[in-house]
Formats: C-alpha cells, sequence, structure tokens
C-alpha cells in the first residue's frame, strides 16, 4: 500500500467522520422531544441506549455504503460525492425510520414508549429498525449510480421492509401492538431480527453498479421475494429445530417472555439473511 493510497484513506475517514457528526445534530434535532445525555447518562434509560445505539450502527453502515460508492475521478470529485450522497444518506436514514413508525407502529406513540415507559422491547425495535433501514440506504446508494437509481431502491426497500413487517405480524398467533404495548422484550427482540435480517436481504438486492433498470430490478425482485418467501420458513425452522420441544411463540408470550427464546429467533433471521447473500 503506497503513501498516497494511506492519505486517501484518511481523508475518506475524515470526511466519514464530520457526517456522523452531522448525523448526530440531525437526529438531536428532529427529536427535542427528550434530551438525549439525561436519557441515557442520568436515568439509565436501556430503551433508549438501544434506541441511539442502533442509530449510530445504522448510520455508520449507511456511510460505509456510500464510501463504496466513488468513481475513479480526481480525490476532490470524489470526496464530494462522498458529501453529497452521505447527507442524502443521513435523510433518507432519519426519514426511514419517522416512515416505520408511522406506518408499522401506528398504533401507538413510540416516544412515549421509549422516554417515558422505558420499554425495552419498543427500544430495540427501534435500533434494529435504524440498522436496517441502515442497510437499506447503503444498498441503495452503494457503488457506481446516480441519486435517482439510489431513490428508487430505497423506496422499493422501505415498501419491502414494510410488508416483511406485515407478514411477521399476520404469521404469528399474537398481536405485535399489543404484545409491545405490554412491554414484552423477548417480542421486541424478535421483531428486531426480523427488520435487520430483511433489511439484510435487501441490501443485498440494491447494492453494486446500476447497470440497467432491468436487470438491477430483476435481481431487486429476485431477492426481495426470497427473502419474503423464506421468512415464515426460518421461523418454522427455529420453532422446530432450534427450539425443540416448545413453540417459540408460547415462549415469547408467556407470563414472563423468554428474552432467550427471542434473541435465538432474531439470531437466526440474521444469520439466514447471510446465508442467502452467500449461496443465493
Amino acid at each position: 500500500m503506497s503513501w498516497d493510497q494511506i492519505l486517501t484513506g484518511f481523508i475518506y475517514l475524515a470526511v466519514v467522520l464530520v457526517l456522523v457528526v452531522i448525523g448526530k445534530w440531525v437526529y438531536t434535532a428532529l427529536h427535542r422531544g427528550f434530551v438525549l445525555r439525561t436519557q441515557i447518562l442520568e436515568k439509565d434509560n436501556l430503551a433508549m441506549a438501544l434506541t441511539i445505539a442502533g442509530y449510530y450502527l445504522g448510520l455508520a453502515i449507511v456511510l460505509g455504503g456510500v464510501v463504496s460508492g466513488p468513481g475513479s475521478g480526481m480525490l476532490t470529485e470524489n470526496v464530494i460525492d462522498v458529501v453529497i450522497f452521505g447527507l442524502v444518506a443521513i435523510v433518507l436514514l432519519n426519514l426511514s425510520g419517522w416512515i416505520n413508525d408511522k406506518i408499522i407502529f401506528s398504533k401507538f406513540d413510540n416516544q412515549k414508549e421509549i422516554i417515558q415507559d422505558r420499554n425495552i422491547g419498543m427500544g430495540a425495535i427501534e435500533g434494529g429498525n435504524h440498522v436496517a433501514v441502515g442497510m437499506i440506504t447503503a444498498g441503495a446508494l452503494s457503488g457506481e449510480g446516480g441519486l435517482l437509481s439510489g431513490a428508487v431502491f430505497w423506496v422499493l426497500g422501505q415498501v419491502g421492509l414494510i410488508v416483511a413487517a406485515l407478514l411477521y405480524n399476520k404469521m404469528t398467533s399474537f398481536d405485535l401492538h399489543h404484545e409491545i404495548e405490554r412491554d414484552n422484550t423477548a417480542v421486541g427482540v424478535a421483531f428486531a431480527g426480523v427488520l435487520i435480517g430483511f433489511g439484510n436481504i435487501i441490501r443485498l438486492a440494491g447494492e453494486g453498479d446500476f447497470v440497467s433498470w432491468t436487470q438491477s430490478l430483476s435481481e431487486f425482485g429476485y431477492y426481495a421475494v426470497v427473502g419474503l418467501l423464506l421468512l415464515p420458513l426460518v421461523r418454522l425452522f427455529a420453532d422446530k429445530v432450534l427450539l425443540p420441544g416448545a413453540r417459540l411463540t408460547d415462549e415469547l408470550v408467556q407470563d414472563v417472555p423468554n428474552v432467550g427464546a427471542g434473541a435465538i429467533e432474531a439470531t437466526t433471521y440474521l444469520a439466514a439473511s447471510i446465508l442467502i447473500g452467500l449461496t443465493l
């Protein structure tokens, strides 16, 4: 590795760190109903900690996808591209979180659940949602392409994530909203895994250089359909193979919900998304 490559790497790192700070400012500006430092350091709010941890991880994933996109032009031009796409990515990440809050969990006030009720399950879901939309946005903006193609695949990714969430709620015997509202951490952790796993599949569908609408849309549709079809199969696998002798649903919604069972289900979805990317 030459000194020029090392210097270029440090320049990109410095730009990304500045974008991370901007991403933090944007999040703070959009959530003036609470003071983040107070919630984390003074009130020890674990639900808020999970939410913001997911946001920071999602932000890092988004910016990683952006950095992978610079072309073969001059360094100055590439840095400008990273800044532009990075700022767009920060906007899309926050917009995605707001959209999913309003559509997937439209029956109650998410901020109230996290700030006032300190609902750890809701915090896990909010954090998982940030990671998932970070993956989707990173895939949409990665590689060689333009803002138009990135925006289209971001929209399609959001639709896919919402469909996956609604499908999960339909294929379980319990009401997702009810369980989260009663502070069921096990269900929250499991559903966070669903969001992250499917977000990773959508990332695979959208990443890479944009070649043509026909080819790119075909590949996106293939991964999205495979992910949706495997969602119930993955849950069945976790129920029958990974947790033999017990029904996963019973463990998640019993009087004292089994958080360990929720973690196993969440990990199963994420592992399945990784294997899909490696094999299909």
